[in-house]
């Protein structure tokens, strides 16, 4: 019964209907099949009393201080994206760059890589480096394939690099998942997970991923030098309508939103606030630029506001009717069998491992990382969890592989964010041919990270 409610929710999501609706309808259609199937005598392994604890979940969700870091994270997100920071940053580290080889693409990575650090959203730093890089760069001669992988590519960085959403959003889920597999255990421990930890164990293959772009655009401008050539700075001062000094360009672009990265995550990594204290601190940040720059008037504010509105519900209405798909998915046994399941596997921990990596990452292809989040991690987290491993590595694992299932064609949906500012004279094919160097690259940080742990957990356990 429960792979019959897994395998009913993956139907009726490929039939369309919202995510939401789809995990709380079907399960509470199972839920009612197993009641009604205890009422006429027929013996079904369903616990139905499991079901006395449904309004206590939902309350707990509706009231759980982390996730209010969501709302706020998502209106830092959208307020940096609608007062243009963005613009005015690649417009000075274009002039900074542009005139060195793949000088170009590295301002677009570091560039994506701060907008990633600042709103976390996937979709918003993928359309706005494209929007904004895209055009300079194939006017400046890039190579088609070049200039769309790394874009993709940079894009993702909000998956991994903090304040990230789907770190905030995973590391809620592990923290449940982890008091589970105690509980399942028949052990206590002091120890944790909260997102603070996941903030700080991303860092460092964030890091490793932004430098390895880099040197691959560096190698691939010395192989092929008319893939990335060299932009004339006079030219491309004419070109963005900058004419005067870089110094005052750099000052206004880059020193507000890495002081804003710095306010939020510096005071996580310092233990003067929660990640939820600082998700206001960086909503207010936001707030003060936009206010800066110009740019805050009524309209925007009121677009700002409705498609935080938007998201957060989107994110609390998934969250709800998962928490009722993991209540009935346990209630049929759903934990017993997958952890037979595992036990049952080939190699132990390191099997199980890769088979729920491999599960997570073709998921990837036609779930957003909410749903996975959601649902999957729920139900494999405690038992990998009891098997020994890591909760701070294994969530910073699952992190990196859905930024990796999110690049990979055909399904990955950063192309799909990309195809939609890309001009016409330039193929699909040409999109997935670019991404695909980035997707080894991250791959290679999936196996660098299962043979370093370290990667993930030292600096947590530093700090």
């Amino acid at each position: 019964m429960p792979l019959f409610l897994f395998l009913a929710v993956c139907a009726v999501l490929m039939l369309g209907y919202p995510v939401a609706l789809a995990l709380a309808g079907t399960a509470l259609m199972f839920a009612g099949l197993g009641h009604l199937l205890l009422q006429f005598g027929i013996p079904v392994p369903f616990e139905s009393s499991m079901l006395g604890a449904m309004p206590n979940r939902l309350y707990g969700v509706m009231t759980n201080q982390t996730l209010l870091a969501v709302p706020l994270f998502v209106l830092m997100g959208v307020l940096l994206e609608k007062s243009r920071v963005a613009e005015t940053l690649l417009d000075a580290m274009a002039l900074l760059f542009g005139s060195l080889r793949g000088g170009l693409g590295i301002s677009v990575i570091l560039v994506g890589m701060l907008l990633a650090a600042s709103t976390g959203i996937v979709g918003a730093t993928v359309v706005t480096m494209g929007l904004l890089s895209l055009p300079t760069m194939l006017k400046r001669g890039y190579s088609p394939a070049l200039a769309t992988g790394s874009i993709c590519a940079t894009g993702t960085l909000g998956q991994i690099i903090p304040p990230s959403i789907a770190l905030v959003l995973l590391g809620d889920v592990l923290s449940n998942a982890y008091q589970r597999a105690q509980l399942a255990m028949g052990v206590w421990s002091p120890k944790t997970v909260s997102v603070g930890d996941l903030f700080v164990g991303a860092l460092i293959p964030g890091l490793l991923l932004v430098v390895a772009y880099i040197l691959y655009l560096l190698a691939i401008a010395w192989w092929k030098p008319e893939s990335a050539p060299p932009a004339d700075r006079e030219a491309l001062k004419q070109e963005l309508g900058h004419n005067g000094n870089l110094l005052p360009m750099l000052l206004k672009g880059l020193i507000p939103p890495v002081l804003l990265i710095v306010a939020v995550l510096g005071s996580i990594l310092a233990g003067l606030a929660t990640p939820t204290e600082a998700s206001a601190v960086g909503a207010t940040g936001a707030f003060l630029l936009a206010l800066a720059n110009r740019r805050l008037n009524l309209p925007m504010l009121r677009e700002v506001v409705r498609t935080t509105a938007q998201v957060t519900s989107m994110v609390f209405l998934i969250l709800i009717g998962a928490a009722l798909f993991s209540l009935v998915f346990r209630a049929y046994g759903g934990e017993e069998l997958v952890t037979g399941l595992f036990e049952a596997l080939p190699g132990g921990v390191v099997g199980a491992t890769l088979v729920v990596m491999l599960v997570i990452f073709l998921l990837g292809f036609i779930l957003d990382f909410i749903e996975i989040t959601f649902v999957v991690v729920p139900i494999v987290g405690p038992v990998l969890l009891m098997m020994g491993l890591d909760p701070i590595w294994l969530g910073i694992m699952i992190a990196v592989n859905l930024q990796t299932s999110f690049l990979t064609p055909p399904f990955g949906f950063a192309l799909f964010y990309l195809r939609g500012v890309t001009p016409e004279s330039i193929p699909t094919s040409t999109i997935y041919r670019g991404v695909i160097p980035f997707i080894l690259l991250q791959l290679a940080m999936l196996v660098a990270l299962a043979l370093f742990p370290g990667l993930a957990t030292w600096l947590p356990s530093v700090l």
